[in-house]
């Protein structure tokens, strides 16, 4: 099985994760898990801009205004999805001795979230109703 779908189905069993390796120091867990209600913040603020965005905006052009919001949206969706995974590779990764897991989502959340302000900057900058 692999690494992905075990961390899959670790997310519906927590308990299971502590049958590897030993138990971190509660610190690090901790630390794990306030990383992850971070992350989880993070997608929430992204899920809310989205709704703003299409809510707030109703002069904007359509096209402009769905793309903006479903781009915050999935953002959020895969934030959200992201911080479970990472809190249960993290973990398992502590309770073996390994290093922690590096990850590109840091950067690729950052780089949809700069689209979406740059995309923001035209439309204020062009006007609502182009």
């Amino acid at each position: 099985m692999s690494d992905f779908v075990r961390n899959i189905r670790l997310w519906f069993a927590p308990e299971r994760v502590r049958e590897e390796g030993g138990t971190p120091d509660y610190r690090f867990s901790l630390a794990n898990e306030r990383t992850f209600l971070a992350w989880l913040r993070t997608a929430l603020a992204l899920i809310g801009g989205g709704f703003a965005v299409d809510q707030f905006l109703p002069d904007l052009r359509w096209a402009w205004r769905v793309g903006l919001a479903l781009a915050l949206l999935a953002a959020g969706v895969l934030c959200s999805l992201w911080a479970v995974n990472h809190w249960v590779r993290c973990e398992r990764a502590m309770r073996r001795g390994e290093d922690l897991p590096a990850s590109r989502f840091p950067v690729l959340l950052s780089l949809v979230v700069a689209v979406v302000a740059v995309a923001m900057v035209v439309v204020v900058l062009v006007g609502w109703e182009g």
